[in-house]
């Protein structure tokens, strides 16, 4: 809702600001349609040239993500709280043939059953199961460090793929004022080419070559790149429950006890979404 609020107030604020000051918005209006086939095509072209189909698929998501916001909220933080420390606990008291099960058909899990939203993040479930099914196979002789490691791994990557939408966007919003004067030259090119027409036709065919560049800009800087800063803010929003998966099972290897390993993964949550130390215990409690 916000980033549309946004884009409604920015077109608000720039065209009844001209509009206040005695512009006519009339040429502007039928100069945009010419100038946006020129802008917005050389951009769809660019970006079609410059990324692969999957991730064309991926800015469509993230444009998505945009106005759907984040996908998880405090609940969710909690739940996986609850799903790691249980996991953690079982391997830790019945061992880690009990746990394999769990690891092995995540799916087929009643424990991670218990929490389906979580069940659907593939990346989530994979980081969890893949992480014990290493302490499994390793018989808990792994060294917690190395542990650490192969998450921040596995981390580093995920992030490197998901922030890509964001990162187009940001290519495409400092791409946008060169192609606003592209469009712009364009529009020159045409009115020297009629040179002999009486000033107020001139006068007309500049200012319309004019709108490109203040397209260029204001697409850049008023709708896309806030566009792409909104896309890097909820798909960062998002990967925080990774790293709280991460301290939970680091901090269980180390043995540390339950409290410190409570505090380590709420640490890793913003405070919007931050559960209370009590909540998380009452949980686990099963109150």
């Amino acid at each position: 809702m916000f980033p549309a609020i946004g884009v409604i107030v920015v077109l608000v604020m720039v065209f009844g600001g001209f509009l206040i000051t005695g512009g006519a918005l009339g040429p502007v209006l039928h100069a945009i349609p010419h100038e946006m086939l020129i802008i917005g095509g050389a951009a769809l072209g660019a970006v079609i040239a410059g990324n692969s189909l999957k991730e064309l698929k991926a800015l469509c998501g993230g444009v998505v993500k945009i106005f759907k916001g984040p996908q998880y909220r405090k609940q969710d933080f909690l739940e996986a709280i609850f799903l790691v420390s249980r996991l953690m606990k079982m391997l830790r008291t019945d061992g880690p043939v009990a746990v394999e099960p769990h690891i092995e058909d995540p799916r087929s899990s009643p424990i991670f059953a218990e929490y389906p939203r979580l069940l659907k993040d593939d990346t989530l479930v994979h980081l969890i199961a893949d992480t014990l099914r290493l302490v499994v196979v390793s018989s808990g002789t792994l060294d917690p460090h190395a542990v650490e490691e192969v998450m921040d791994n596995n981390l580093k990557t995920h992030h490197h793929d998901t922030i890509r939408p964001a990162d187009t966007l940001q290519s495409l919003a400092d791409a946008l004022p060169a192609l606003g004067i592209v469009a712009a030259v364009l529009g020159v090119v045409k009115t020297m080419g009629s040179i002999d027409q009486p000033p107020a036709i001139l006068g007309g065919m500049i200012g319309s070559a004019l709108v490109g560049t203040f397209l260029g800009v204001l697409l850049a800087y008023g709708i896309v790149g806030p566009f792409a800063n909104r896309a890097r803010q909820v798909i960062e929003a998002d990967s925080a429950i990774y790293h709280v998966v991460k301290q939970i099972i680091v901090a269980s290897l180390h043995g540390h006890p339950l409290p410190l390993v409570i505090e380590a993964a709420r640490s890793s949550i913003s405070h919007s979404n931050q559960p209370a130390f009590a909540d998380v215990f009452d949980g686990m409690r099963g109150r």
